[in-house]
């Protein structure tokens, strides 16, 4: 039997409670995203009740709207220290977690429920059906199966843990919910629009734990050039971007950019966000971008000598190895003709596209809000967490899963790993 608040002790504590109607069961979850349902799954299967509490009306909404709707579940790093080195210093308290339920675990958990994996570009995995809807659906099937109760359009008003009993009591408009064990899985600020507006750092420094104060991380990039606003839609993979400050690089990435409206985007400019977002308050930043990063300087104006040995068009010449949207863009902002024939080119004109191919300038505006972003850093501090459990170490049975934690992910699957290490672990720790 629970150990819970009777009405009676509860009635001082809120208004009209005498109104509402009492939910017990041994566990409640609150945030229906990939942690908490993760959670409240695992929970279940080890025979406790679980009560699942998701404020949106459907559950899962920004899982899905990850990867663009089709979800990059992991990266394919099986070994531990692997994974764990992809998120630099914070990887350190992630061993524990990892090893009861890291990549190889997740890749088992959702192919046995019917989830089955591709790898793409730099080992992201998605499911084969390319549909966010297809791993949502898997996690909302397997909640039903194990008799999970889902309450939505639940927006939680309080939090209440007895200390004596360490049983918890969570206050809705029309319910109070009770169990003895708590575990939080209500996300960060990041696209707010899904319901991720950080209800609930509030409640944990209520509480007592340290929330380092949150910053957007993965983030797209706006520009002040001009130009590239005619990029609109398009991609370029295999290119090289530093970034650049005060004269200096600062840092290099390769990979994938895609060009908006607004600036760029891309796994390659999110992961670079959060080195943008420190040095802009201080110092201008400009991205460079390399074209042809498989070829050195020297190497790179053989190359182009060669390609432009031709009588073709110096704008068809170029445009055998670049997009041609991106061809006409480049020289018009050089403004370089681009219909004259490659051996007609001036010297001065070669020397010009030599330079800015291999080094093309693109000056930061800022970083685009929360509204955008992917994710969010910020966080409890992680010493306050016991990483063999989840499980808060300063209020007994409060368990903190998912991007609650400050802990930094790169784009590419880390951020929905992180949730289904903590969430599973969290769920498996629990007890009646």
């Amino acid at each position: 039997m629970i150990d819970s608040f009777g009405v009676s002790a509860y009635a001082s504590l809120v208004n009209k409670p005498q109104n509402k109607q009492i939910q017990i069961s041994d566990v409640v979850v609150i945030g229906g995203g990939p942690a908490g349902m993760m959670a409240a799954a695992t929970a279940a299967a080890r025979g406790l009740s679980v009560i699942l509490l998701e404020k949106n009306n459907v559950l899962g909404k920004k899982l899905s709207i990850t990867g663009g709707g089709r979800c990059n579940i992991t990266n394919n790093k099986p070994d531990v220290r692997k994974m764990l080195a992809s998120y630099k210093d914070e990887g350190k308290f992630l061993f524990s977690t990892f090893t009861q339920h890291g990549v190889a675990e997740s890749i088992v958990w959702f192919e046995d429920r019917g989830v089955f994996l591709k790898e793409e570009n730099e080992g992201r995995l998605f499911p084969k059906t390319e549909s966010a809807e297809t791993v949502r659906d898997a996690l909302i099937k397997e909640m039903k199966d194990r008799k999970v109760k889902v309450f939505s359009n639940q927006e939680v008003r309080s939090i209440l843990h007895n200390n004596n009993s360490g049983s918890f009591s969570v206050s809705t408009k029309d319910f109070i919910y009770q169990a003895k064990a708590c575990v939080m899985a209500t996300g960060g600020y990041a696209r707010p629009e899904t319901g991720s507006t950080g209800d609930g750092f509030g409640w944990l420094e209520k509480f007592g734990h340290t929330i380092n104060p949150n910053e957007n991380a993965l983030v797209p990039v706006a520009l002040k050039t001009i130009w590239t606003n005619k990029l609109s839609g398009l991609t370029l993979s295999g290119v090289k971007v530093s970034l650049y400050s005060a004269g200096k690089r600062r840092e290099s990435k390769f990979g994938r950019i895609l060009f908006t409206h607004f600036g760029v985007t891309g796994p390659l400019v999110l992961n670079m966000s959060k080195s943008i977002g420190d040095i802009l308050p201080y110092e201008k930043v400009e991205l460079r971008l390399d074209l042809f990063p498989q070829y050195e300087p020297g190497e790179f104006k053989d190359y182009l000598k060669e390609l432009l040995q031709s009588n073709k068009k110096l704008q068809n010449a170029l445009a055998e190895v670049l997009p041609l949207q991106l061809v006409k863009g480049v020289l018009d902002e050089l403004k370089v003709d681009g219909e004259i024939p490659c051996h007609s080119v001036k010297k001065e004109d070669r020397n010009i596209l030599l330079q800015y191919l291999k080094s093309v300038p693109l000056e930061v505006e800022g970083l685009l809000g929360s509204d955008k972003a992917i994710v969010s850093s910020g966080g409890v501090e992680l010493n306050e967490i016991d990483f063999r459990t989840m499980c808060s170490k300063i209020v007994p049975n409060l368990y903190i899963v998912g991007d609650l934690l400050n802990i930094n992910r790169p784009s590419g699957g880390y951020s929905l790993q992180l949730c289904w290490s903590t969430g599973f672990v969290a769920g498996n720790s629990v007890s009646k």
